[in-house]
């Protein structure tokens, strides 16, 4: 299980803006990359999962908002122009777009962004939604990279988007 060294040169030069919450975004999206992986081993999809793990919740820090969604595709497709991947942008904003959705995903994207659905998933559930990734392996992607407080830093986001914005659902709610 290999953590995917994109993610920290993309999560690099966001360091400023993440400030005290660097590593704890940084974990969280090596974690989800590795679910991603231990879920679809398939070489073709590594650099999307690595992307998509890196800039999917960005928009919260990049934007300062709790509606970031639509910002952090924003960036993704910055970088991946930037970086001559524009290639990969119809799929890689899929994942990020979708990683919120409750239900099974299923179009021209499929497996890619189900997959990724499932990793952030697994993650934000603090592993106890696996998809059957085995105990060892979500030990050692917890050991490898370990929560730091990052589940308490989204409650507390999410109680204060509801407080400022009370009729509006978090966008997890809205896709």
């Amino acid at each position: 299980m290999h953590p995917h060294p994109l993610i920290d040169d993309i999560l690099d030069r966001y360091r400023a803006q993440l400030g005290k919450d660097y590593s704890r975004y940084r974990n969280h999206a090596q974690r989800v990359y590795l679910a991603c992986r231990q879920l679809d081993a398939e070489p073709v999809r590594e650099i999307r999962y690595a992307l998509a793990a890196a800039f999917h919740d960005i928009g919260i820090w990049t934007d300062g908002t709790f509606d970031y969604l639509e910002p952090s595709v924003r960036e993704c497709r910055a970088y991946m122009e930037a970086q001559g991947m524009g290639g990969l942008a119809g799929e890689v904003e899929a994942m990020i777009l979708w990683h919120h959705k409750v239900s099974r995903f299923k179009d021209e994207h499929w497996p890619a962004v189900e997959y990724f659905r499932q990793g952030d998933l697994v993650d934000v559930s603090m592993q106890l939604k696996t998809f059957g990734i085995s105990r060892p392996a979500l030990t050692a992607m917890r050991d490898a990279y370990p929560f730091l407080g990052f589940h308490m830093f989204l409650i507390k986001r999410a109680f204060r988007h509801f407080l400022r914005h009370p009729l509006r659902p978090l966008p997890m709610f809205r896709r």
